[in-house]
């Protein structure tokens, strides 16, 4: 993170923002810049000055990933897990079947993925038409991927809800005579995520399933943890009790799935690491098990997580094994331990699903 000392306010006229993308400002670093306001304040006629508008086109019935064909398969992969759209079923469905969420990401990973080298990619009405909360979840995702590309956007906006996400280089509203102001949002930092938890009836999971990326199935002993963000879900975590030699209150994590609204924004490695910290402060031990790149290196990174001995190996089967679980245990995967923290005062949260529903029953008469 930069110090605060390299943070400073200065301000410029909008024809010195046209000349800056000429490149005539050359000491003026920058990624992302906002030009917001109220509907008819000239956001739009500002945003052309500085060239043409960035544009898409999907075929409607192709595969999603097939709309991303001039580039190499992992690019395209890449670009959309970049974008917040890191689901494989996301990527097989045709355009016109995702949800608008999911289809305003795909259009911005399309816009910026077909900018050329040095091109300021230039969006208008920017999340004008998804729910205020994924707008915070994409403009997270999509300042992330343009700072570690260095590439260069401007969105116009009638929204202010998003500048704390996006962390603009700068700033322009013509209600504010049209000046570009530079630092604000860069000095406060990261926004805040407050999620409530609930244990959840295993028929939770039918909301979520189409979601997972490898399979639908799920055990239903299996304990559910829904995870919702200003009373939206946004993610559900499954626990199955898993005894180990040595280890009778063993755990597994058996599934995390973030609906993909709301992908982009590391909500799913903390939800799953919440629900782990859970069990460890009752005493348990939880284990993991996936094949996903994203969050299998973000465990093998973490201080969280120690490697057990089957990280990164394939097990081998015997001859007389059947289909289906050769096809599921013979990839590669990652598998840790946790070893961060416990969480206690969670307790009403694990007790045995029977019980639960008998209490709220009482609660209910």
């Amino acid at each position: 993170m930069f110090a605060f000392s390299l943070f400073f306010s200065i301000s410029f006229t909008i024809c010195s923002l046209v000349n800056f993308n000429l490149g005539e400002a050359k000491n003026f670093d920058w990624n992302i810049g906002v030009i917001y306001g109220s509907s008819g304040s000239g956001k739009t006629t500002i945003l052309k000055k500085l060239g043409k508008l960035s544009e898409s086109n999907f075929n409607d019935n192709k595969p999603l990933i097939s709309n991303f064909d001039w580039l190499e398969p992992n690019e395209a992969t890449l670009l959309l897990t970049s974008m917040g759209l890191s689901s494989i079923p996301t990527w097989l469905r045709p355009f016109k079947l995702l949800s608008n969420g999911e289809q305003y990401r795909a259009e911005l990973a399309y816009k910026v993925g077909k900018a050329k080298e040095g091109e300021v990619v230039l969006i208008d009405e920017y999340t004008s038409v998804v729910d205020r909360d994924v707008a915070k979840a994409m403009s997270f995702a999509l300042q992330k991927y343009i700072r570690k590309t260095n590439k260069r956007i401007v969105l116009a906006s009638c929204h202010y809800d998003i500048m704390e996400w996006l962390m603009p280089d700068w700033t322009c509203s013509p209600q504010k005579g049209g000046v570009l102001e530079r630092g604000e949002w860069l000095r406060q930092g990261k926004p805040q995520i407050k999620l409530q938890i609930s244990r959840v009836e295993p028929s939770a999971w039918d909301f979520f399933k189409k979601h997972h990326y490898l399979t639908e199935n799920v055990n239903k002993s299996c304990k559910f943890f829904l995870f919702q963000w200003n009373n939206k879900p946004v993610g559900i975590v499954a626990m199955i009790n898993q005894p180990r030699k040595g280890c009778s209150n063993g755990f597994a994590l058996s599934r995390t799935v973030v609906l993909p609204d709301f992908q982009g924004m590391g909500i799913g490695s903390k939800i799953s690491e919440i629900c782990a910290s859970i069990f460890v402060g009752a005493g348990g031990k939880v284990y993991t098990k996936t094949v996903n790149p994203a969050l299998g290196e973000y465990r093998n990174k973490s201080n969280k997580f120690r490697p057990t001995a089957q990280n990164g190996k394939i097990r081998k089967l015997k001859e007389d094994t059947d289909k289906k679980a050769r096809n599921r245990l013979t990839r590669a995967s990652y598998c840790h331990e946790y070893i961060g923290e416990g969480m206690n005062g969670y307790d009403e949260l694990l007790k045995p699903i029977k019980e639960m529903r008998n209490n709220k029953q009482k609660q209910n008469k």
